[in-house]
């Protein structure tokens, strides 16, 4: 209601105020089936700018992302150029080095500016399966003031990726931290299959970190197969 937004806006600016010294505030648009696309670019030593492609991230909760997977099946041709032109102009408008995700809302047809990531974000993998490339190679030769020798034709998103977030949480608390003592780690073997993960048995998971201990990414030839291999994974 009119007199409710009123009210609202009101507090904002107080809080604002008080809080910042300034009082402005401002509307954003009421998306409520929206999706979260985002652009992975990246500029090399010599200011070239690349996007490399898409990932689909709106699997998620409590507002982080759970299950990430490249390329999108929900952008037609035309959206998808109009969304990686835009990632780039901002990349350029900033002035930017190095590896970054732009980041969008999609909805009916239409896409919105989210933020930018400064940095290399944790479903970069599936990037680098799809595309072929070393995110974290490109970004130490850029830091070496080395060109990374791509050329944005070529860079093409090949077969389908899934990123699963493995968190050690109670699924039946809330998604409290599930804290203790790591018993056994097993990862199933075969091609298309790539982990990330930074414990070993005898670790102990303690409540004072994020409780994502682990990334599970699949590849394969489809999006279906990658599905299918990531339910056997």
């Amino acid at each position: 209601e009119e007199s409710k937004a009123k009210d609202a806006i009101a507090s904002a600016q107080r809080e604002g105020l008080s809080a910042f010294g300034d009082g402005r505030v401002f509307l954003e648009k009421y998306l409520d089936h929206a999706k979260h696309i985002e652009v992975q670019i990246f500029v090399d030593a010599s200011g070239k700018v690349f996007h490399l492609g898409e990932r689909e991230c709106s699997v998620q909760r409590r507002h982080q992302k759970v299950v990430e997977e490249a390329p999108s099946e929900l952008l037609s041709t035309e959206l998808r150029e109009k969304i990686l032109k835009s990632a780039v102009a901002i990349a350029k408008a900033g002035q930017y080095r190095g590896a970054g995700t732009v980041e969008f809302l999609v909805q009916d047809g239409e896409f919105y500016f989210l933020e930018m990531n400064t940095r290399l974000q944790v479903e970069h993998p599936v990037t680098e399966l799809t595309m072929g490339i070393d995110l974290v190679k490109a970004q130490i030769l850029t830091a070496q003031d080395m060109i990374v020798n791509w050329e944005q034709e070529a860079l093409k998103p090949r077969g389908h990726a899934i990123e699963c977030r493995l968190y050690a949480e109670d699924a039946y608390a809330n998604g409290v931290p599930s804290i203790g003592k790591i018993e056994a780690i097993q990862w199933p073997y075969g091609p298309g299959r790539r982990f990330d993960y930074g414990v070993e048995p005898g670790d102990e998971v303690t409540p004072f970190y994020d409780s994502m201990i682990a990334k599970v990414i699949v590849w394969d030839e489809t999006r279906v197969r990658a599905i299918e291999k990531m339910k056997e994974t």
